[in-house]
């Protein structure tokens, strides 16, 4: 009889990720947040749920062959999830990243034998700082590397398996582990895979939940207002594009974060919680502080640590 406590592969582990009571950061405020540790995931991030759902989808749906190499633009976690999960299931992976984002992570990816091609960023990008114009260089390459290899494309800005690793999982967790005593839900708009799912669900079980959308504060796109500067240091978002995977019907309203305060309230996090996490993991909790200082005092707000802060020991997060 198989033993169900030994997993046949590191990619059973991605999922039913902690959830954490953030008592410490809120002290004196009225309310609460609850955090789920996705860092915790064997790719430390929440996006190792989109490569394995993404994967298997395409399994299934006969879109993805044996031995068929994958191809994926990403910052670096997305790529991560996916090396992960084809290594054990055996495909070749083919991760695109701009120069911009944290070496750690390619270094991360490679490690998890993944084939890491780095684009340079336009002129005048500083490094850490990867905007819309510099994504759009890595979707070239991207799609040139697919065509050549006759490749599967992961797509994570536009296959709907990232919206069902969350709707499916991520909130059904949340709901879960909360007992349902949700008021508020938020994230920082990356994909848009994240807040769609966790969304869509969450509203499903309280139709009058809030759910708001955390941007940069130099590159406000999705709220319409003035984009000052594109080039902000919140990796793996804020990137002043169209997301097909964003449902703006479940957006109650935006929040806009400075990269000075994602980057404080990350390393509050370090200090107070014992959470070490990256920038954009820094900008939900610093909305939700936000929140509950104003317009949703006394609210339960969930949220999900996106990253680790491992991966952002080059940058300045934590100097």
């Amino acid at each position: 009889m198989e033993n169900r406590s030994i997993l046949s592969g590191v990619h059973q582990v991605i999922g039913n990720t902690p959830m954490v009571h953030l008592s410490r950061i809120t002290e004196g405020l009225d309310g609460n947040i609850f955090a789920k540790l996705e860092y915790l995931n064997p790719g430390f991030s929440k996006k190792d749920r989109i490569g394995l759902q993404i994967i298997e989808e395409a399994e299934k749906a006969g879109l993805l062959k044996p031995n068929q190499t994958v191809v994926e633009l990403t910052s670096g976690n997305t790529g991560t999830g996916l090396a992960i999960v084809c290594g054990v299931k055996g495909y070749k992976f083919v991760a695109v990243m701009s120069k911009g984002n944290s070496l750690e992570r390619a270094r991360m990816m490679e490690a998890l034998g993944a084939e890491v091609v780095l684009v340079d960023q336009v002129p005048g990008s500083p490094v850490g700082q990867v905007s819309g114009k510099d994504l759009a260089k890595v979707e070239e390459v991207a799609e040139q590397i697919t065509k050549e290899r006759n490749a599967f494309r992961a797509d994570q800005f536009n296959h709907i398996g990232n919206i069902h690793a969350h709707e499916y999982h991520t909130g059904e967790e949340m709901w879960r582990q909360t007992n349902g005593e949700i008021d508020v839900f938020l994230d920082f708009a990356g994909s848009g895979g994240t807040f769609t799912g966790c969304a869509k669900t969450l509203k499903k079980y309280k139709p009058d939940i809030r759910c708001y959308l955390v941007e940069p504060d130099s590159a406000p796109f999705y709220s319409g207002k003035p984009v000052m500067n594109p080039n902000h240091k919140i990796q793996g978002g804020g990137y002043l594009m169209n997301l097909p995977l964003l449902d703006k019907n479940l957006v109650t309203n935006y929040i806009h974060i400075t990269d000075e305060e994602a980057t404080q309230v990350a390393r509050d996090l370090a200090k107070k919680e014992g959470i070490f996490a990256g920038f954009s993991s820094g900008a939900n909790v610093a909305a939700a502080l936000k929140l509950l200082k104003q317009e949703e005092k006394g609210a339960n707000i969930v949220l999900t640590i996106n990253d680790s802060g491992l991966k952002y020991l080059s940058t300045d997060l934590y100097k």
